[in-house]
């Protein structure tokens, strides 16, 4: 049987007591949701069993996201400003919890304060023709004298030759379908602070862009896509998804370090001293990775995983001293065992 936990969706800015006893029609509806203070913040959660997200079944993780949202969605109606937590994260319990939001309190304020009266929403440009839009490419004064070269050989079309032709065709697919993503974002960011690029599911796919946006400018950044709709309306299909919390751009999300990995990356960046700073931890991977770098060594076996390694316990290592900072408000990070464990909790912006 699973452990119970807290499940936390996100921070508010504000210690008001909240519960909310119906989210959604979700096998886990009815679970209250309910906010854990600490100062001037709170934790929005509910009691869950303790799963790994990771190994999830697609179909429940979708379930299990579309209840994230929805929490996440519902505090926003009340007027709260929420910085989501990353999908599947856990706290044992509310000592648990607070440990979150004690650790992570001066980062946790600093964002709250680039999220001010700030939305981000999503915007998703597709093409209205995509079979029109390929023949448009094919039809390409360079494109088209390659094919009638192709036709013209007496040996006939070879696979290679069909392959050439794909190479070409996706090519000028993607600067065509790069000019149009590119007037779009500089339209739009006008009026946005910050831009996040997402990656595209397919060919048809032009752009997938989140916008973080002032909540002022809302119906202004609605307008602009009107007219590019407008403007494009025989080539492209626009949808939009918002008001939404932050989560392309300041998501938190958990990161527990373990004893054995930081003494495992301390070793392989061949640090001794007990005690030490991010600086000190920089110089000793500066110090491997330009000795160890597979530029440096094309000739030697097994040199892009050892420098890739070393680039993985460097990042560790970095992470761990944050934790320390984080828990301890100072520079150096210790590698004693109790001090680690003390010490292996780190709130941080998602990548």
């Amino acid at each position: 049987m699973s452990e119970k936990g807290k499940y936390i969706y996100g921070i508010i800015n504000s210690n008001s007591s909240l519960l909310l006893n119906e989210v959604d029609e979700s096998p886990r509806a009815g679970e209250q949701v309910y906010s854990i203070p600490h100062n001037d913040i709170s934790a929005i959660v509910s009691n869950e069993e303790m799963v790994d997200y990771t190994n999830m079944p697609k179909y429940a993780l979708a379930r299990l996201l579309v209840r994230h949202q929805k929490v996440i969605e519902k505090i926003m109606s009340l007027g709260y400003t929420i910085i989501p937590m990353r999908l599947g994260t856990f706290a044992a319990d509310e000592t648990d919890v607070k440990d979150i939001l004690n650790k992570g309190y001066d980062l946790i304020n600093d964002l709250f304060k680039k999220i001010s009266d700030k939305i981000e929403i999503d915007v998703v440009s597709t093409w209205n023709d995509f079979d029109s839009v390929l023949k448009e490419v094919g039809e390409e004064k360079e494109i088209k004298e390659f094919k009638e070269r192709l036709l013209a050989n007496s040996k006939g079309i070879t696979v290679d030759d069909q392959m050439k032709v794909g190479i070409i065709l996706k090519k000028a697919l993607d600067n065509k379908r790069e000019k149009y993503a590119f007037k779009i974002q500089t339209t739009l960011k006008n009026i946005s602070p910050d831009l996040k690029i997402h990656e595209l599911m397919d060919d048809k796919m032009v752009i997938n862009s989140a916008f973080l946006i002032n909540t002022s400018s809302q119906k202004e950044f609605y307008r602009k896509i009107e007219d590019l709709n407008r403007e494009f309306a025989e080539k492209l299909n626009f949808r939009c998804v918002g008001p939404l919390p932050p989560y392309s751009f300041y998501t938190l999300e958990i990161e527990r370090i373990q004893f054995n990995d930081v003494d495992r990356a301390r070793k392989k960046l061949r640090i001794l001293d007990d005690i030490t700073t991010k600086y000190e931890i920089k110089k000793a991977y500066q110090r491997l990775a330009f000795s160890c770098h597979p530029d440096k060594n094309p000739d030697r076996p097994g040199i892009e995983k050892e420098f890739n390694e070393i680039n993985k316990a460097y990042k560790l290592l970095i992470n761990y001293c944050e934790a320390c900072e984080q828990a301890g408000k100072t520079e150096s990070c210790s590698f004693k065992e109790e001090e680690i464990k003390k010490n292996a909790l780190l709130v941080k912006v998602k990548d």
